[in-house]
């Protein structure tokens, strides 16, 4: 039987880099970071998918409304993957998983992996000691998993000589936990497509699907602008 890594102990009185994608999750933790870090950095990387220039508008304005003296601007790091992907739907638009599509359709190989090395040394480089992300209880990739969080933090680590931690505070929550936590948050202002119509969401795509249900089964009223 497996043996689940444990979670690392949040230290309230560090600063707390956040990776924030624009989304419902990424955009609660980061809002609630506020209320108890004395510092808190959002971190979005920019890898060249699809729909990034209307998420990225998104975070910004979700970001201006809950800016705080805590909140540290934001930090955008670039890495490209066009010549990993090639044609792939995250970056043509092509054949975007739809609302009956499962889970597994809307998988980015290796996408933590890629969200985590350059932020990680970026925290490094910048003396923050920690670093959260949002994945949920419902995320079914291998590189979602406790031991992958610790074990790649490792990695890193060793190779500069660092301590940075990796936080993973909502793997037991589901995403209507997130939207019940978040209630008080400016919500509109986050961005769930995968494939934006005119800078609005889509509405018929796999994650406004799970958008749609989530904000249905939570009984909050859904802000969100679809096209559909």
């Amino acid at each position: 039987m497996a043996v689940m890594s444990p979670a690392p102990v949040a230290d309230p009185s560090r600063p707390l880099a956040v990776l924030v994608s624009g989304g419902v999750d990424s955009a609660v933790l980061a809002g609630e970071a506020l209320g108890s870090r004395p510092a808190v950095q959002p971190i979005y990387i920019r890898t060249g998918l699809a729909w990034e220039g209307v998420e990225f508008d998104h975070l910004q304005r979700f970001l201006d409304a809950i800016a705080a003296p805590a909140l540290r601007p934001l930090v955008v790091l670039d890495e490209p993957v066009a010549d990993l992907y090639g044609a792939h739907w995250s970056l043509t638009g092509r054949g975007v998983p739809d609302a009956d599509s499962p889970d597994e359709a809307v998988f980015l190989p290796g996408r933590n992996v890629l969200l985590l090395v350059k932020s990680l040394l970026w925290c490094h480089l910048n003396g923050i000691s920690d670093i959260a992300l949002a994945p949920l209880s419902a995320n079914p990739f291998p590189d979602a998993t406790p031991a992958f969080f610790t074990d790649f933090a490792a990695v890193v680590n060793r190779a500069v000589g660092g301590a940075v931690r990796v936080l993973w505070p909502y793997l037991h929550l589901t995403k209507m936990d997130v939207l019940r936590r978040g209630r008080h948050l400016p919500l509109r202002h986050t961005f769930s497509c995968i494939r934006p119509k005119r800078g609005r969401h889509c509405g018929a795509c796999n994650k406004c699907a799970e958008r749609r249900r989530a904000f249905d089964e939570s009984g909050i009223d859904d802000p969100t602008d679809y096209a559909a």
